[in-house]
């Protein structure tokens, strides 16, 4: 079982008193596993990538970036089950607000509900799609565009990277560029006034008066889990890039009721789908987005609330189960660090610890969190590699992977 708590790791905080989130959360069981297992630090965003989900979690499930990483925008098309053709590249396609001094103001559009995303973005489908443009409806403030004939050779910008600052230094440079630039520009126009809008303006909401794409590419061909490790699996996440990486490797995509990728989802349900799966699975992974959304929010005390809601609802579902499951390993780690005083992500090693039912250890750990890890001698320089050290016994070496290409289109 490999537990994602989703930007879960920072640094330390004034109003804490110089702790972390995670060091002030209430969390008993991660700390348990940290006293009875193997705690250390791995680096999941490595240099020349952006250290965001779309390559941490491409790392911790045992994939080198350099090979297998081929865009964020690819990977949630798979995960909602959307076939690329040869010539199609996929983006994500977030729904932002900006300023009318052309700031971009949030990343999320005020965590725009489903209902009122899915019409919007249905909208420039139809004003703004046709033969090589088209907007995929997704969850919240992600979706997808697909652009049939287009570049991936373009460099973009995280919209959450750039909150507060001006926008338009940060639009997709590269092949297309111009196109883009005037998509951007259109959903502009046709957002402000659109009757959605209006409706959230008069709230007090923010309102999705813009697109934002982002993080192009192709299709990636990546070994499966049960090609590397002989293990057969699911993933539950709320959101479409880490199911996208799950179906990348071969995992069943496993739905969660009221999994909302943001801090009002089933925690419950979660823990109790992950026991489930693992009743007739091998190898389970189960991510939650919360801390990450607080911490863009930079929300300390809804990070620290979320943490301690994943250790008691999910980790807390897992360990009581345990004894009926039988022999059990767990990792437990945040895929990248998401700082309250960055409102962002950060490339810094992220702690982890590994538990096994069957080889309990006195670590000597004082509990979960930075300090505590980066304390421990165990670093791992390249995070793709842990997961080989969680999952093969010592000495072991995965299937050969060298060869596959980064990218096959379909």
């Amino acid at each position: 079982m490999l537990v994602i708590g989703d930007g879960m790791s920072d640094r330390p905080v004034e109003a804490l008193g110089g702790k972390t989130p995670l060091m002030a959360a209430v969390k008993p069981n991660m700390d348990r596993l940290a006293r009875e297992g193997t705690l250390g630090t791995a680096i999941t965003c490595p240099k020349g990538f952006n250290p965001g989900t779309e390559v941490a979690v491409t790392v911790l499930m045992g994939y080198d970036p350099k090979l297998f990483f081929t865009g964020r925008g690819p990977l949630e098309a798979l995960g909602r089950g959307v076939e690329l053709k040869k010539s199609e590249i996929a983006w994500r396609c977030n729904l932002v607000t900006v300023t009318l001094a052309d700031l971009m103001e949030d990343y999320s559009a005020g965590h725009i509900t489903d209902a009122e995303a899915k019409e919007l973005i249905l909208m420039l489908d139809k004003r703004l799609g046709g033969e090589d443009i088209k907007f995929m409806p997704g969850v919240s403030y992600r979706h997808l565009m697909i652009w049939r004939g287009g570049s991936d050779e373009v460099k973009t910008f995280p919209p959450h990277n750039i909150v507060g600052m001006p926008f338009r230094p940060h639009m997709p440079t590269g092949r297309g560029e111009k196109k883009l630039a005037q998509l951007v520009d259109d959903s502009r126009i046709l957002l402000e006034g659109h009757e959605i809008n209006r409706a959230r303006r008069a709230k007090g909401l923010r309102t999705a008066n813009m697109i934002w794409p982002w993080s192009p590419g192709r299709f990636p061909k990546m070994p499966s889990i049960r090609e590397k490790y002989g293990l057969a699996g699911g993933v539950i996440s709320a959101v479409d890039i880490v199911k996208g990486i799950g179906t990348a490797a071969g995992l069943e995509v496993i739905r969660v009721p009221g999994a909302t990728g943001y801090f009002d989802t089933n925690y419950t349900a979660k823990g109790e789908a992950a026991v489930k799966a693992l009743k007739k699975s091998d190898f389970v992974v189960v991510h939650v987005e919360a801390p990450d959304e607080a911490g863009h929010e930079a929300l300390t005390d809804e990070k620290i609330k979320s943490i301690g809601e994943i250790d008691e609802k999910v980790l807390g579902a897992i360990l009581k189960a345990q004894p009926k499951l039988g022999d059990l390993s767990i990792m437990v780690m945040p895929d990248h660090a998401t700082p309250i005083a960055v409102k962002g992500h950060v490339d810094d090693p992220v702690p982890f610890v590994i538990w096994r039912s069957n080889a309990i250890i006195a670590s000597g750990a004082a509990g979960f969190d930075e300090d505590s890890a980066g304390s421990a001698p165990l670093r791992v320089e390249e995070g793709w590699k842990l997961m080989d050290s969680f999952i093969l016994p010592a000495g072991q070496a995965p299937a050969d992977a060298s060869s596959v290409p980064s990218a096959t289109p379909a």
